[in-house]
């Protein structure tokens, strides 16, 4: 094989790898949106709990004497554990 033939080879070669590569990254981002779409959906159908939204400023307050809100987390405001 000669120089020229050698450097053609490598140049369809190099070529045939990028078209890979680009098809290849294409396929890798699809899946990475179609997994960020099921996820930001099944995101959106969560309930947000009552107590994350207290401590967020929205839902019902906690009460003054429950320290990091751990009565309300634990749905019992009247024991300690």
């Amino acid at each position: 094989m000669t120089t020229v033939e050698l450097r053609s080879s490598i140049v369809a070669d190099l070529d045939q790898m990028s078209v890979e590569m680009l098809e290849n990254v294409q396929h890798y981002v699809r899946r990475l949106r179609r997994h960020a779409r099921t996820v930001n959906k099944a995101a959106a159908k969560e309930e947000v709990p009552d107590i994350v939204l207290s401590l967020l400023g929205a839902g019902t307050p906690v009460a003054a004497d429950d320290l990091n809100a751990r009565k309300a987390y634990n749905g019992n405001s009247s024991s300690h554990r």
